[in-house]
């Protein structure tokens, strides 16, 4: 296993939903973990995370004010650090296209400072966590995550003869997180009435611990180069209205601007270096050095169909109503009722 006891980590954007679950979940397997930087720019954020995993309880544990889009602070960051974990990004789509550079300078040009740091300071394992709509992407956000994912997987290209290899993990909305619709929706239904944006929108659900689990299994596994795409349920807006708040009123207030009435993971020009290894689909880099044939023997794997996409519409996955209210009990609000 990659992460032990030895290992020194770290984590940009680690304040952050996936971050405090990432990191909450590695102090739990390993309490005394030699190394654990906790890498944002929000100081009151840290220190309320502080209060939860403090570095008296944790001797590992570092807490580093900084922003990705200051290299020299990530190097020093990053010394003697074998493990990185990439969550930091600027996320809101209408924020992304009302303040496109600052999407860019921390989606983009983060990106590529944490891979030159990483090179640098000789990490081992990069893992970055991207999004479906980085996949045919229609919003600047999408399209800076889509830029961010080409980074780290052509930063493979670079590293010479170092021992480090750079992967991404893509997956769909995290259930609960900051800014999502559930969250949302239950604060709307104390008004009455719930904001919809198309009845026919569908999503990609994955939760915050399944999120984790996908980068741990990342970081054991990864040859250098895969984009990983889980395989996960859809839901419908509609149901998860129903989910939450059955008697409240639905008011069509039409789709945000950079918005997709269905996601997508993976796109009809991905699937000819895509492969399915069964929990998971990776889209493997369009390159000579990487023989489709060789990592389907190695992983068990087999080749998609060309031109197959995978995209929330399309799932063969829907969770249910009851479904959902389950989830949001177990995930989001342990006192969710109707």
């Amino acid at each position: 296993m990659v992460i032990s006891e030895e290992s020194s980590l770290l984590i940009t954007g680690g304040t952050g939903s996936f971050g405090k679950q990432f990191v909450a979940t590695v102090l739990e397997r390993f309490p005394k973990i030699k190394r654990l930087v906790i890498y944002s720019r929000d100081e009151l954020k840290q220190f309320e995370m502080s209060q939860l995993f403090s570095a008296q309880d944790y001797p590992g544990l570092r807490y580093f004010i900084g922003d990705v889009r200051d290299s020299d602070r990530l190097r020093r960051a990053c010394e003697r650090v074998d493990i990185v974990v990439h969550a930091a990004a600027l996320k809101q789509v209408p924020t992304a296209e009302y303040n496109p550079m600052e999407c860019i300078r921390t989606n983009v040009l983060g990106a590529e400072n944490v891979i030159q740091a990483a090179l640098d300071m000789q990490v081992k394992r990069v893992v970055a966590l991207s999004t479906d709509k980085a996949a045919a992407p229609v919003n600047l956000y999408g399209a800076t995550k889509l830029c961010s994912d080409k980074l780290f997987i052509a930063a493979n290209n670079i590293r010479g003869g170092r021992d480090i290899q750079f992967s991404v993990v893509r997956y769909g909305n995290v259930m609960g997180s900051r800014g999502s619709v559930i969250p949302f929706f239950l604060k709307k239904r104390e008004e009455g009435i719930l904001p919809i944006t198309d009845p026919r929108m569908t999503r990609f659900n994955i939760t915050l611990e399944e999120g984790v689990q996908l980068v741990l299994w990342a970081l054991n596994h990864a040859w250098g180069g895969e984009i990983f795409v889980p395989r996960i349920p859809s839901y419908r807006i509609t149901d998860v209205a129903e989910a939450i708040a059955p008697h409240c009123e639905h008011r069509l207030v039409g789709i945000r601007p950079g918005e997709k009435i269905h996601e997508e993971m993976i796109t009809s020009s991905d699937s000819f270096t895509t492969v399915d290894c069964g929990d998971y689909y990776a889209i493997l880099p369009a390159s000579s050095q990487y023989c489709l044939e060789e990592y389907c023997e190695a992983r068990g794997a087999s080749p998609v169909k060309p031109g197959m996409s995978y995209n929330s519409g399309d799932n063969d996955r829907f969770l249910t109503v009851e479904e959902l209210r389950q989830l949001i009990r177990d995930h989001v609000d342990a006192t969710f009722s109707l």
